[in-house]
């Protein structure tokens, strides 16, 4: 019995959870911890949400940013969790969410499975408590990440990085790479008060060797930028809007609704968002990217390729004789009536992403538009 299992039975004598559901119900009882959320369907937001349950996310780092996507995962339902950190919860650790001090000392992924099952009984968590980024560790990842599906013999569908530190990212990228495994990365920044997260698609999108980040590009050991006393500030509303983030794009993934944001940045100072997609590159230089790459340029050159729609102006060409318009009487082939007792239609500007619902003419009565 691990760390993992020891803490979590003995928290589990302390307070037993609710009893394990076999089904996802729509049911509206206060009972029900899924009713909420089987609603998405009767809303017409997603066709089947109980496929949640189908679905095996690796979890990368189980910090400020990584304990809450994984806390929120649980909550949705998520089929299983596999979750890699090899820190402990400290004292430092209590400005964020998730952790709590009675934690203080054990393993952030021991902790984290203990919270998370009494949270949600039916997802299943596995845990790792090791550094990726070691060679013998970094070949039990790939493994992991190779064959930790639900049946146990085929991969993860989906791989999130929540880490702090570069290494590991690109740990990450490497396996997902060889892979040819869909990831999420998300990050913030030492300030605080940034924070993006990126959909990397091996071949279709940049990873993240592609452009790598001047310390990465410049190979320092980021280890020796660190200075004794001194570190990272910390919110805990920046981590939770950028695993919120994260989490949201992680179902309309998974769900296939919506919109998937390849880039979203987050500056909390100004609330700006730049979203973007990041194509790869070329001279990348992880060799599985360039392969990866080949193979998507591959597959779409086999595609059929799209007729161009014509322009609207040249498809429906209108000849000044063929239509009469004609106020109080004459009617012939192809002709319109204009009520002249209605006023012409106003030509308003909104701002860009709004919609005019309506408009308010001089007489007072409400002229509905789209």
């Amino acid at each position: 019995m691990n760390e993992a299992e020891e803490f979590l039975k003995a928290r589990n004598a302390q307070k037993k959870g609710r009893e394990k559901i076999a089904q996802m119900s729509a049911e509206v009882v206060d009972s029900n911890p899924y009713s909420r959320l089987m609603a998405l369907k009767r809303m017409g937001i997603v066709d089947n949400y109980e496929k949640i349950r189908d679905y095996s996310v690796a979890v990368v780092g189980v910090g400020g940013v990584g304990s809450v996507t994984a806390e929120m995962l649980t909550r949705c339902g998520i089929g299983k969790l596999i979750l890699f950190d090899y820190d402990k919860v400290e004292l430092a650790n209590m400005n964020r969410l998730f952790f709590q001090p009675h934690q203080a000392g054990v393993s952030k992924v021991a902790a984290a499975a203990s919270t998370l099952s009494s949270i949600n009984p039916d997802v299943k968590i596995s845990t790792h408590n090791y550094n990726i980024t070691t060679v013998d560790n970094f070949q039990h990842f790939m493994n992991t990440l190779r064959t930790g599906g639900l049946s146990g013999d085929q991969p993860v569908d989906l791989v999130l990085s929540c880490v702090d530190n570069f290494e590991a990212r690109m740990a990450i990228n490497m396996a997902c790479n060889e892979l040819n495994q869909v990831w999420m990365e998300s990050g913030v920044s030492e300030n605080a008060v940034s924070g993006h997260i990126q959909v990397v698609v091996p071949g279709e999108t940049a990873c993240f060797a592609c452009a790598p980040p001047l310390v990465v590009a410049s190979k320092i050991d980021e280890k020796t930028l660190k200075k004794e006393g001194v570190c990272a500030a910390s919110l805990p509303t920046t981590m939770g809007v950028v695993a919120g983030f994260l989490v949201q794009n992680v179902l309309k993934y998974l769900l296939q609704f919506g919109e998937v944001t390849y880039y979203l940045g987050y500056n909390a100072l100004e609330d700006y968002f730049p979203k973007m997609k990041l194509k790869p590159n070329p001279s990348c230089d992880d060799s599985y990217c360039r392969q990866r790459q080949e193979e998507y340029q591959q597959k779409e050159a086999l595609k059929p390729k799209e007729e161009p729609k014509p322009d609207q102006a040249q498809a429906a060409v209108v000849h000044e004789e063929d239509w009469v318009t004609v106020r109080n009487g004459g009617v012939s082939s192809g002709i319109t009536l204009v009520d002249e007792t209605q006023d012409e239609p106003e030509n308003l500007e909104v701002a860009q992403g709004l919609k005019l619902a309506y408009s308010i003419p001089q007489n007072g009565t409400t002229k509905a538009s789209t």
